[in-house]
């Protein structure tokens, strides 16, 4: 049951706003500046690039294309174009946003937590975090404070999505999508010019294949960092899609989408492995070694090095979080609106009443993964793992085979009735593509049980 009157965005420039900060997370910031720091340097950037135009650029045309053809969110696109059987597709798409929402939930309120901690300490009210691995320890294991970062972080981000598509959704991004970009920026040259940051750089950009990792493991791990950083089969594209005039164009959009994404992720690049690889040779430590932290990247390794900077570390550390919490925020409302617009098409409730609902259920389910980090691991691997690959296999099968290349095509060529590159999209979307997704689907068995070295 769909709205009598569904909301649109005011132009191309507001979809692509949107888009692009639904792309950019957290992903970005951390996830691949440790990719490319372990998987070859400027090798992993070339390859992330070549990927992103061709593999990542057919998938995001496809679910904005099925989304306006729909003019539904993925729950129900698939039955609003006549094909209920393949509504499978749609409920795997929407159960992916309505599992990360609780949990990212989480991981916001952690980042507000820093970000608070370093406005306090940027205006000198407390004092610097001297143990790291102590402090998020500490506030993790807290009970109560996480809980209240995450009840906070998400009513945020149901404000903003309670506002509707105009009012709400396009107007902050178009703020915060551009503010993110200038940040990005300003901290990415202000590590540049700092001393000893050139080898760093050089560590970050120069192709090295001496870090044992193979070309197939590479591709893998930037397959797999561009699939999730482009918000790929979790309902985003699909609804954002459902919000476009057919005079827009989905191409440059998709496009625009796809170079904002990998510019922010290049740009962490610049702020992150710098930092860390100074600070690894003056502790001589192997930077390889350093570079392996993963997501304590952010939450430990970073604050540490920050506190070794003086009373510059506290304000390097606050522009830092206040680009992390932009970047959290627009991906979070995003996810959210993916699910409040399944919740309103299929059972025709009002956005206010969907939202208050999903905002309750977010509290309640994100209260487990705020009082337990290892529930919300769990429920991350099985959304990353096994449901978001499924469901992209789900979609370039539909697309590629049921619906056909040929009127998916009329459909991402719109009012403009031209498409140049309908030949290498049906192939990418009829063979490359489900490939390489099922290739990130066995990568990630492999991981779990420990087979073969090829999980990324």
């Amino acid at each position: 049951m769909a709205e009598r009157e569904r909301s649109s965005w005011s132009g191309q420039f507001a979809f692509v706003m949107a888009a692009a900060a639904s792309a950019v997370g957290l992903g970005n910031l951390w996830r691949f500046p440790y990719l490319a720091a372990n998987y070859g340097g400027g090798a992993f950037i070339l390859v992330y690039l070549i990927l992103s135009l061709t593999l990542g650029f057919t998938l995001v045309v496809t679910e904005i294309a099925l989304g306006r053809r729909s003019q539904q969110s993925q729950l129900t696109a698939f039955a609003a174009m006549g094909y209920r059987r393949w509504g499978w597709i749609g409920v795997l798409s929407t159960l992916v946003p309505f599992l990360i929402a609780p949990y990212y939930g989480v991981i916001g309120g952690w980042v507000l937590k820093y970000f608070w901690h370093y406005s306090l300490e940027a205006a000198g009210a407390v004092a610097p975090i001297a143990d790291t691995n102590g402090y998020f320890d500490a506030f993790v294991g807290g009970g109560w404070g996480p809980f209240g970062c995450m009840f906070v972080f998400v009513g945020v981000t149901s404000a903003v999505v309670l506002r509707g598509v105009q009012q709400g959704i396009e107007q902050v991004n178009k703020f915060l999508m551009p503010a993110l970009l200038v940040m990005a920026v300003a901290l990415a040259g202000y590590v540049a010019l700092m001393p000893g940051s050139g080898a760093g750089i050089r560590y970050y950009l120069v192709p090295d294949f001496s870090r044992g990792v193979s070309l197939g493991k590479m591709v893998l791990g930037a397959m797999g960092q561009m699939f999730f950083s482009l918000s790929l089969a979790m309902g985003i594209m699909i609804t954002y899609g459902s919000y476009m005039r057919r005079s827009d164009s989905i191409t440059r959009g998709a496009v625009r989408i796809a170079f904002a994404d990998t510019f922010v992720a290049v740009l962490a690049g610049f702020m992150v492995i710098p930092v860390v690889f100074t600070y690894a040779v003056r502790q001589g430590v192997d930077p390889d070694t350093a570079m392996q932290a993963g997501a304590g990247l952010m939450f430990k390794t970073l604050p540490l090095i920050f506190g070794t900077f003086g009373g510059a570390g506290s304000w390097i550390g606050f522009g830092f979080f206040a680009l992390v919490i932009f970047a959290a925020l627009t991906s979070a409302i995003s996810i959210t609106e993916a699910c409040i617009a399944a919740i309103v098409d299929r059972l025709g409730w009002s956005r206010r009443r969907s939202t208050w609902a999903f905002a309750f259920y977010c509290v309640v389910t994100g209260s487990i993964s705020a009082f337990s980090t290892s529930a919300l691991e769990l429920i991350d691997g099985i959304v990353n793992s096994l449901l978001m690959p499924v469901t992209a296999v789900g979609i370039c099968i539909f697309a590629g085979w049921v619906l056909g290349p040929a009127r998916m095509v009329r459909e991402i060529a719109g009012e403009e009735r031209r498409f140049g590159a309908m030949r290498p999209y049906a192939l990418t979307v009829r063979y490359a593509a489900p490939l390489l997704v099922v290739a990130i689907l066995v990568s990630e068995f492999c991981r779990w049980l420990g087979l073969g070295g090829w999980s990324i």
